[in-house]
């Protein structure tokens, strides 16, 4: 778990725990009890939590005292992170950013070239190889399959192996193979803090499985949902997760209790809401579904209220993936309708769109290269991979992806320039820069 932006999201997740911990603690010590109730339920906080009397108070004066002490010296309290604003379902004003995608409104002829990369065939699945997911430090990725096995690689054994043939002859990068599913698995993630991977599958169960552990074999804890768990996305917390089913509304639950939430006010879902995706923002204040219906929605992290839907996002067709950038600001989608679109949060508006490949058979995915400076995709009836300049969306390569028809997921490294593609041949192969 290295680096400034996870252990940044990390201290945001947890500061959204102290917060609603103080907040129940405060009601409940001024005898408000059905308020402390309604809160604790709303946001999935114990209600006999402990902390000291009148510590929000004290909390609150000192930041109001701090806050005023800066305007005197004229520094604007905008720049500083919106906590009430995120809480509210509105979106933080951003801290770093990537790509300002609204910052340019001329970018003809100014699209960057994406570096040169090569490809290794790393291993087979017995059945179509269905996902993929990488670890937020990069160091491990993990693929699903219609073959009910998922399989977790290590990246440094991945690059030792693509290097020339060494005296210690082959070098196997798989190190762990887990089989505990009835039904093909959909979906994947990797706990933001402990070598713990969760599966999600069409046998209804979301697994665990303890990575650290060499000869497990099967999960450690098991949560059986109703419904065919299509995709999964751990909280930045490590504390809930959620589930897009084939229930139009995600199912958040408790990773210590197992105790599910609906939200309370969903929006008007047809019969076709089925979720093909949902994603974490990088602090959790939002969440993101894409759906059968076409529409991408956005969801606000605490209360779990609907608080923008994109109808028609992707028309009739299935909206596939759905992911947001790193400032939160932005959502990128893409769709059965053959096109990979770029959404304003703060708005809804459509800010790009990335076109040129067809995909409108598969749950094809759209996503950024660790800089969030490109964006890669698949072009089904050429079996190719890609790629368009984030900022401009204009295509600057593509690659056969040396698949047997086309792939069925890409997935790319948030740390550095390297990706996963997973096939309907059953392979699974690693991308990375040429140095």
């Amino acid at each position: 778990m290295e680096g400034s932006n996870l252990e940044q999201t990390l201290q945001e997740g947890n500061l959204y725990r102290q917060l609603n911990c103080l907040i129940v603690a405060h009601l409940r010590h001024h005898n408000l009890t059905q308020a402390a109730r309604a809160v604790a339920s709303a946001t999935m906080t114990p209600l006999d939590v402990e902390a000291p009397p009148n510590k929000l108070l004290e909390l609150v004066a000192k930041g109001l005292a701090v806050e005023k002490n800066e305007m005197l010296r004229g520094v604007s309290s905008s720049t500083l992170f919106d906590l009430g604003a995120a809480l509210a379902g509105s979106i933080p004003d951003p801290r770093v950013s990537s790509v300002d995608f609204s910052a340019v409104q001329d970018t003809k002829g100014s699209s960057k070239s994406f570096p040169k990369l090569e490809t290794r065939h790393l291993s087979e699945h017995k059945n179509i190889a269905r996902c993929a997911r990488f670890s937020p430090d990069g160091r491990f990725v993990a693929t699903g399959s219609a073959d009910m096995s998922i399989k977790l690689f290590e990246i440094s054994k991945i690059k030792q192996m693509m290097l020339p043939e060494s005296k210690d002859g082959p070098v196997r990068p798989v190190i762990r193979t887990f089989y505990d599913h009835v039904q093909p698995i959909n979906d994947l993630d990797f706990h933001p803090q402990s070598t713990v991977l969760i599966s999600g599958a069409k046998d209804h169960t979301i697994k665990f499985f303890d990575f650290s552990k060499a000869t497990a074999k099967r999960a450690f804890r098991v949560i059986q949902d109703t419904h065919n768990i299509r995709s999964v996305s751990f909280h930045p917390s490590g504390e809930f997760l959620l589930a897009g089913t084939d229930h139009p509304i995600a199912h958040l639950y408790d990773v210590n209790t197992f105790q599910c939430y609906l939200s309370a006010n969903p929006p008007e879902i047809g019969a076709n809401g089925a979720i093909n995706q949902v994603r974490y923002s990088s602090t959790g204040g939002m969440y993101v579904t894409a759906s059968k219906d076409g529409a991408i929605r956005l969801w606000d992290g605490v209360s779990a209220s609907c608080v923008r839907s994109m109808v028609g996002a992707h028309g009739t067709a299935e909206a596939t993936s759905a992911c947001f950038t790193k400032d939160q600001r932005f959502v990128l989608s893409c769709g059965k309708d053959s096109t990979v679109k770029l959404w304003e949060i703060g708005t809804g508006r459509l800010v790009k769109q990335y076109l040129g490949a067809i995909h409108t058979q598969l749950r094809c995915q759209a996503v950024f290269n660790d800089t969030e400076e490109f964006v890669l995709s698949i072009d089904e009836p050429s079996n190719e991979i890609v790629i368009w300049d984030a900022l401009t969306a204009e295509k600057v390569a593509k690659w056969s992806s040396n698949h047997i028809g086309a792939p069925r997921w890409i997935e790319h490294s948030p740390t550095e320039a390297a990706f996963i593609s997973c096939g309907t041949d059953r392979s699974v192969r690693f991308w990375k820069e040429i140095l």
